[in-house]
C-alpha cells in the first residue's frame, strides 16, 4: 500500500512519498500516516521508513474524512530556491464533504517533517476540488505546481462518478509559484483535459523536459478502480502547451501489471515510480 508515489533524488539517494495508509491499516492494522516515506540509496533496494512526513495537515484540512482521517493524497516534494523543500499534497476540505483541495508545506529535511501553510495553495471547490499534485522545475529556473481539477467528485454516477452524462471536465492545470514554492503567481493555465478515449478521468500529472527542450506530460486516464486505468502521455513543444495526446505507455498486462497509474517521473526524466 503505497499509492501514488513521488520521486525525488537528493545527491545519491532517493526519497520516495505516498499517499496515506489506510488500506495498511485496515490489513495489519497500525496508525495513520498522512505521507509515508521510503528511501533508497541506489534507486533498487527500498525500505518504508514508518515515519509520517506531514505529522500536521493544515488548519483548512477535514481531519475526519472517514477511515482515512485527513485523507491525504498524493503527494510531491521539491526544493525551492533558498534550499528548503517544498511538499504539495491533496486533504479533505473542511465543510465541503467529498471534496479535496491542494495543501503546502515546507521543511529543511527532504524526509521532514513538513510543516504545512495555512490557507490551501489550490483550492477550485465549484469545480470539484482539486488532487494529484506535481512539483516542476523549469530550466529557467521558473517553479510550478500541476494539479488536477477533481471534476469527477461533482460527477453523476457511473465509472469514478463521472460514467453518467453530463460528464464533468477534469482538467489537467499549471500554475506558476514564487520562490518559495507556496505562492502563488498569476492565474493557472488549462494544458489537457479528457476526451472519450479516457474514460471518466485523467488525473496523476507528472511533468518532465527532455534533452532536447520538449515537454513530456505523463499522466493516468480511466477509473483507477478498473482495469482500463492507465500511465499514458503527451508532448507539447512548450509548458503551457499544446499537448498532443501520443497514448498509453503502461496498461493492464504490461509485464502482468493490473492498472497501472499514479506515476511520478523524476526530475532526471530517467526514472519512474507508480502503483498497479
Amino acid at each position: 500500500d503505497f499509492a501514488d508515489p513521488d520521486l525525488l533524488q537528493v545527491g545519491s539517494d532517493w526519497w520516495a512519498f505516498a499517499s496515506n495508509n489506510h488500506k495498511t491499516i485496515a490489513k495489519i492494522g497500525g496508525s495513520l500516516i498522512n505521507v509515508q516515506v521510503a528511501y533508497s540509496p541506489d534507486f533498487n533496494t527500498w525500505s518504508v521508513t514508518g515515519s509520517d512526513a506531514l505529522p500536521t495537515v493544515g488548519a483548512w484540512v477535514d481531519l475526519n474524512a472517514g477511515n482515512q482521517g485527513a485523507a491525504v493524497w498524493a503527494p510531491s516534494v521539491s526544493k525551492n530556491k533558498s534550499g528548503k523543500y517544498v511538499m504539495t499534497y491533496s486533504a479533505a476540505v473542511k465543510g465541503s464533504p467529498g471534496k479535496h483541495c491542494v495543501g503546502a508545506a515546507v521543511a529543511t529535511k527532504p524526509q521532514g517533517p513538513y510543516t504545512p501553510q495555512a490557507t490551501p495553495l489550490v483550492c477550485p471547490l465549484s469545480q470539484g476540488g482539486a488532487i494529484d499534485s506535481d512539483n516542476f522545475l523549469d530550466v529557467d529556473g521558473t517553479q510550478y505546481v500541476l494539479y488536477k481539477v477533481d471534476g469527477n467528485s461533482i460527477g453523476h454516477g457511473g465509472s469514478c462518478n463521472n460514467g453518467v452524462a453530463p460528464i464533468v471536465d477534469t482538467p489537467i492545470m499549471l500554475q506558476k509559484v514564487a520562490d518559495d514554492g507556496v505562492t502563488p503567481v498569476g492565474s493557472p493555465v488549462k494544458l489537457l483535459d479528457r476526451s472519450d478515449l479516457d474514460g471518466p478521468l485523467i488525473e496523476a500529472p507528472s511533468l518532465m523536459r527532455t534533452s532536447n527542450g520538449k515537454y513530456v506530460l505523463f499522466f493516468s486516464s480511466n477509473c483507477f478502480a478498473t482495469s482500463k486505468y492507465d500511465v499514458t502521455y503527451a508532448f507539447a513543444d512548450n509548458i503551457s502547451g499544446p499537448y498532443v495526446k501520443a497514448g498509453p505507455m503502461l496498461v493492464t498486462g504490461t509485464d502482468n501489471l493490473y492498472a497501472p497509474g499514479g506515476q511520478s517521473v523524476a526530475a532526471d526524466g530517467k526514472h519512474m515510480m507508480f502503483h498497479a
